[in-house]
């Protein structure tokens, strides 16, 4: 069941979503100009891990298939929320705590 593509797939998501944080902080700070708004690190290294992040996806595509990788895609929208929890000190809602029970259920379904 388990493979190193799913492993791989996982980073990817990883990477995806540490850029997704990078992103949200660098959009939270105040700039002089427009052009230092999108040229500093916290925004081209976010972009660059998305970039990482969407060859990794191309090769998970290649060897878990389509549906084995779309499955493991929502993976990243819990990555996300820890991430926030840890970064930006986010609560975990109630409607959050079961989004990502039902993100882990499906994925539990899937696989079995």
């Amino acid at each position: 069941m388990l493979n190193i593509f799913m492993l791989v797939m996982i980073f990817g998501e990883l990477l995806a979503s540490i850029s997704q944080v990078l992103l949200k902080k660098s959009a939270q700070k105040e700039y002089p100009s427009r052009i230092r708004e999108y040229l500093n690190v916290l925004v081209i290294g976010g972009y660059g891990l998305l970039v990482v992040s969407m060859f990794v996806g191309i090769l998970c595509y290649k060897h878990l298939g389509y549906m084995g990788t779309v499955i493991m895609e929502p993976v990243a929208y819990i990555l996300v929320m820890i991430l926030s929890r840890l970064v930006f000190g986010e609560k975990f809602t109630k409607n959050k705590l079961i989004g990502m029970g039902l993100i882990i259920t499906g994925i539990v379904v899937f696989y079995l």
